[in-house]
């Protein structure tokens, strides 16, 4: 409300006085909260007044009465504020509720899953758990008769053998062993996991300033020749053979959708065929301008390397020098083959022209908005700088070409892990070839959207680099590439990056620090609790600086996810039954119609040629939904998240007593995150 002056005028907009010859308060009134503010009588009072410049001493101090009201309508504010955390509150209580009375758990096993390594994984958190509960009613006790004094060695023996009770002794035999027996080879394991955490730190802050200096020298790949589409004289012979795969498996929420984004790449028409790796038909009029190929398997034999290799087996293929793979949520601009295709042009070592990832989804909730923050770190940080200073990175699976010469020197597709995208660009790699990143080269897809799909993605591409790196160790020991290629291949590109991080991440946070609780002899510095963590957080954000708001429950949900990753990594590492689980992730296709109807209106008063897709016809159909079309949500309750959420809090409880300070709210807020978790309320699952 606009400033008015104090008396009628002030009374008929809703405006009161109070105390006469005080300091006026603006009361505005607002819902659910209200809100004032204070106004100086200087400069409300009409000249020569008394509470005006002059006025005397009525103008110079504060009524009680106002002072009064202002402090109760403060307190009607912060009440507010106490409501709507209290409501807030309420609907997570509700959400839980509703949760439990489901009954659905992560231990329902989906079709060729396998639990029995989650089970035992579970039972080992149990275990921990119900020791934690009971360490922590002795610490209670002994607190209570002020025992909690008695660390050191010689207060054990002064202390505690002075002390009659049966109690007494076997909390003084406790001690005894916790500091001759558990701390040492926990302080052991703890300075092991710091050390693994400072050589991760190192290589994150590398790899930053590798960004740093690619962003200062505006360092990136550059075609001899681009391909120009508006040269009239340019002629199909001037345009390489470019072959277009599309392996899908049941995803008929977005395949429309990449289909006609795909048939509407700018290249000529007779020098690009689709393949469509699915039983679905893409039933628009473009089909009769595009050249696509539909070829389905009956059985899935080796998943997604299984489609390709069978593609790739096709008579035709050797007719085509390039292959570009797109999933089934992928959605190229027009031009991406203009602009990816000139760089294989005059470099015949060049292998594998990589773009980037952009997401349609990132802001549609929290999971996604901290999935965002990984990737655009991947993509910015990890895979330019690669890409820049080593021509080496991990083909993402989906929006890069290939050249085929280089996938059949390399041996092909193969079957023998679930990342079948890292196995061909390792033995690439290995064979000399060079990869190219182009930051500048974006393809839009999803972000899955609940917990359940993305812990599933998780665990596939955590378990499947350790499968790979017992495969492949050997031949890279005898390999031809150079000393310092090979140390990048395996120290930091498997062994730091896919092993050691989700090792210690989970092990320093989900199982050395609440132990630390409750061995106290055993420390873990706060700097490695609170401030490397902030700073690699931080670190991790700059890509994406828009999102630096949620830095806190990124932190948090990355130590979360840490026992997927170590879980996946532990099965990939042995060769465990869950070690070649592959579920399809998740594709919800509610945003990738919105990009194809955004182009209606934007290319609505241009010519179409022949090979775009139908865009007039899916406004049609999105103007008429089908009445079938009702989502079911369903959600589950996550039983190691759960069960690690009480430790923490266990943990947390026990901290108190040993005045902790920086440890409590670390285990506290982690805690809370695993709860949050556990009851998957960061996500919806949508059937």
């Amino acid at each position: 409300m606009a400033p008015s002056w104090w008396g009628r005028d002030a009374r008929a907009n809703g405006v009161s006085g109070i105390g006469g010859g005080g300091t006026p308060v603006v009361v505005r009134m607002e819902n659910p909260n209200w809100s004032i503010s204070e106004v100086a009588a200087s400069e409300v009072a009409a000249p020569g007044s008394p509470a005006g410049p002059g006025g005397g001493k009525a103008g110079r101090g504060k009524n009680a009465r106002q002072i009064t009201w202002v402090l109760l309508l403060r307190a009607h504010r912060a009440a507010g504020r106490l409501t709507g955390a209290a409501s807030a509150a309420l609907a997570v209580a509700a959400a839980a509720r509703r949760r439990v009375a489901a009954g659905r758990t992560d231990s329902d096993a989906a079709p060729g899953e396998s639990t029995a390594l989650r089970a035992r994984f579970y039972g080992c958190i149990r275990v921990f758990l119900f020791l934690s509960l009971l360490l922590l009613a002795v610490e209670v006790a002994a607190y209570l008769q002020g025992w909690h004094l008695l660390s050191l060695e010689e207060e054990v023996d002064a202390g505690l053998q002075a002390v009659d009770g049966l109690f007494a002794a076997a909390y003084a035999a406790w001690m005894r062993a916790r500091l001759d027996y558990l701390a040492p080879p926990l302080q052991f394991l703890t300075n092991a996991c710091v050390v693994l955490f400072l050589v991760q730190s190192v290589d994150r802050i590398v790899l930053c300033l590798g960004c740093f200096w690619i962003r200062l020298k505006g360092i990136k790949p550059v075609p001899l020749t681009a391909a120009d589409k508006e040269d009239v004289e340019a002629g199909p012979e001037d345009f390489p053979m470019v072959l277009v795969q599309m392996p899908m498996c049941n995803e008929r929420e977005v395949y429309q959708q990449s289909i006609g984004a795909v048939c509407s790449l700018d290249w000529p028409r007779s020098n690009f065929l689709v393949q469509h790796l699915s039983r679905r038909r893409w039933r628009n009029g473009s089909e009769r301008a595009v050249r696509i190929v539909y070829r389905h398997r009956v059985i899935r034999d080796g998943y997604k390397a299984g489609n390709l290799k069978s593609a790739m087996n096709c008579s035709y293929v050797k007719d085509y020098e390039f292959v570009v793979i797109f999933d089934a949520d992928f959605q190229p601009q027009a031009d991406f083959l203009k602009r990816t295709v000139p760089h294989f042009k005059g470099k015949d070592d060049v292998g594998l022209v990589q773009a980037r990832w952009s997401f349609v989804n990132k802001d549609e909730n929290l999971l996604t908005r901290l999935q965002n923050i990984n990737l655009c770190f991947h993509f910015e940080v990890e895979q330019q700088v690669n890409g820049a200073f080593l021509n080496f990175f991990g083909f993402n699976g989906t929006a890069g070409v290939w050249r085929i010469k280089a996938l059949e020197e390399s041996g092909g597709w193969m079957e023998r892990t679930t990342v079948e995208d890292m196995d061909i660009a390792v033995r690439a790699h290995l064979k000399g070839w060079k990869f190219l990143f182009l930051n500048d080269v974006e393809c839009q897809c999803e972000l899955p959207e609940s917990y359940e799909a993305y812990r599933k993605q998780q665990h596939r591409w955590h378990s499947g680099p350790m499968q790979l790196f017992r495969l492949c160790f050997v031949d890279i020991i005898k390999s031809k590439i150079g000393f310092w290629k090979k140390f990048n291949l395996i120290f930091l590109f498997f062994l730091l990056r896919k092993l050691i991080l989700p090792f210690y991440s989970f092990t320093l946070f989900c199982v050395i620090l609440p132990m630390t609780m409750f061995v106290p002899e055993a420390e873990l510095p706060a700097w490695v609790v609170c401030y490397i963590p902030a700073t690699m957080s931080i670190l991790n954000i700059l890509p994406a600086p828009k999102s630096f708001p949620f830095i806190v429950p990124y932190l948090l949900f990355e130590n979360t996810m840490s026992v997927t990753k170590f879980n996946a990594m532990i099965s990939g590492l042995f060769q465990l039954g869950s070690a070649y689980e592959w579920v399809v992730t998740k594709k919800s296709g509610r945003s990738s119609e919105g990009d194809l109807l955004a182009l209606v209106e934007k290319h609505s008063k241009q010519q179409r040629v022949g090979s775009a897709p139908n865009l007039d016809a899916l406004t049609k159909e999105e103007s008429n939904p089908k009445k079938d079309t009702k989502k079911k949500k369903h959600n589950r309750i996550y039983r190691k998240e759960l069960a690690l959420s009480f430790l923490l809090l266990t943990a947390a409880a026990r901290s108190l007593l040993s005045a902790q300070g920086i440890h409590f709210y670390f285990l506290l807020f982690q805690g809370v995150s695993f709860l949050v978790v556990g009851l998957d309320l960061i996500g919806e699952q949508v059937d």
